[in-house]
Parts: structure tokens; C-alpha cells; sequence
């Protein structure tokens, strides 16, 4: 299998001295193609530090990060522009779409960010919004959307440069179960039609059956089945049940 992100003993800190607060510790973890990856754990955890690092938001105070062979601890902002537009995917837990686009118009902006031809754009945005099953609401506002809608919407516009890595951060927070469980389902089947990498920070232990692999985030460290902390690969790990989490 193939490594699109790779973290490498990455570890964040905030502060000096005595007042240094280790928010994210040590933290090992490889995600491969068509790999749908969750990442649980308590609030305060440093799930979002996780998070921001693994989608080049953040740099971290030590380690490394390969996105797509590219290790973007050692590059310049300009490259790490290109990195996030071209590599990443974000889903967001509200969505986060522009109020005054349409549907299609959303895709399409990315696309334009991207600096794609406007006939390659539209064409790849109608791909996707029908396996979004969305194509029927292309010319809709964000606000005559379900939330169910929107997420799936979402997940068309993290698709549409055909990024390698897709983030999900709480994805179902602000949607109702079935509808949550709809928008993951369509999110892991677009992983692996895709062949895409995918990591989904989540609470709702309701969606963790569709993800192919479940690691815990406590007091900064990723941990193994038994508690016990760890920093080595965790993509060796086998699947925790809910009773480990």
C-alpha cells in the first residue's frame, strides 16, 4: 500500500520553560490509498492539533510530515500553498460553505484556485455532485440546503482537485444519526472508489464501523489497544472495538 500521509514522531509544544504545554506527543501514524482512518478520543485530547499538523496548518515542533512524498516541514510557504490546495481535501463539521455560491459554483471556485480550465472544471464538479447524488441541487444556495445536503457537498468540493489526502474534522456534529451515517458512508465510499487517503477526527462511535482502522488520542500521545501509550507505526494496529476506546 501506498503512504499519502506520513507523521513521523511529531510532537507540539506551546510555551517555554515551566509553562511549556505538550499538546501533541511523539505521534507516529501512516494512512495509505483507499485507507479510511478514525481518529478518536476526549476533548482536550489534541485531536485538533492533530488535526491542523496533518493538514499543513500547523508545524509542528519536532518531526515530520509527508503528504503525497512531499515533507512539508522542510518546505517553503509558497510550496506549502500548493500542497494544501492541490494535495488536501477538508471537510469541515459545518460545512463551511460560501453563502452567496451556488452548489456547483462552490467546486468551481476551487477549481479555479487551482487554475483549471473553466470547461475541465465544470465537467469534473457535475462528475462528482452526481456521485454526491447532489447534481439535482447544482444551482441551489447554501441556505435552501439540508445539513445532511451541505456535508455532502462538502465532500464533493474536497474532492474536486483530486487531492490525495482528504481531513475530515467532526463531520456528523451538527447532523441528526442517520443522516450522519449517510454523509460517512458517502464519504468512505469515495475513499475507496477514489483510491483516496482519509482521516476522520469524530465522537460518534455510531460511524466508526465504516472506517477501516480506529486510533485513540489521549493527553496528546496516540495509544494502543491496552492503554498503554504508543509511538510506534500505528498503522500495524489492528481495529479497536468499542470497549477499547
Amino acid at each position: 500500500m501506498t503512504d499519502i500521509l506520513v507523521m513521523d514522531q511529531v510532537s507540539k509544544s506551546y510555551g517555554e520553560g515551566d509553562t511549556i504545554v505538550t499538546a501533541l506527543n511523539q505521534v507516529s501514524l501512516r494512512v495509505g490509498k483507499g485507507e479510511f482512518v478514525a481518529v478518536v478520543g476526549p476533548s482536550g485530547s489534541g485531536k485538533s492539533t492533530f488535526l491542523s499538523i496533518a493538514g499543513a496548518l500547523l508545524t509542528p515542533t519536532s518531526g515530520r510530515v509527508i503528504i503525497g512524498g512531499t515533507d512539508v516541514t522542510a518546505v517553503s510557504p509558497g510550496k506549502l500553498n500548493r500542497v494544501r490546495l492541490e494535495q488536501i481535501g477538508f471537510v469541515f463539521q459545518s460545512s463551511n460553505l460560501v453563502p452567496y455560491l451556488t452548489v456547483i459554483d462552490q467546486l468551481r471556485l476551487v477549481a479555479k484556485l487551482a487554475k483549471c480550465s473553466d470547461q475541465i472544471a465544470n465537467d469534473r464538479a457535475v462528475e462528482l455532485l452526481k456521485e454526491v447524488e447532489m447534481v439535482h441541487r447544482m444551482h441551489h444556495y447554501p441556505d435552501k440546503l439540508s445539513g445532511g445536503e451541505r456535508q455532502r457537498v462538502a465532500i464533493a468540493r474536497a474532492m474536486m482537485n483530486d487531492a490525495n489526502l482528504i481531513l475530515a474534522d467532526e463531520p456528523t456534529a451538527s447532523l441528526d444519526s442517520k443522516r450522519g451515517r449517510a454523509v460517512v458512508e458517502m464519504l468512505a465510499a469515495e475513499v475507496k472508489s477514489r483510491q483516496k487517503a482519509a482521516v476522520m477526527v469524530t465522537h460518534d462511535e455510531r460511524v466508526l464501523d465504516l472506517c477501516d482502522r480506529i486510533v485513540t488520542i489521549k493527553d496528546g500521545a496516540l495509544i494502543s489497544g491496552d492503554g498503554e501509550h504508543s509511538h510506534i507505526t500505528v498503522n500495524q494496529t489492528d481495529r479497536m472495538t468499542a470497549a477499547n476506546r
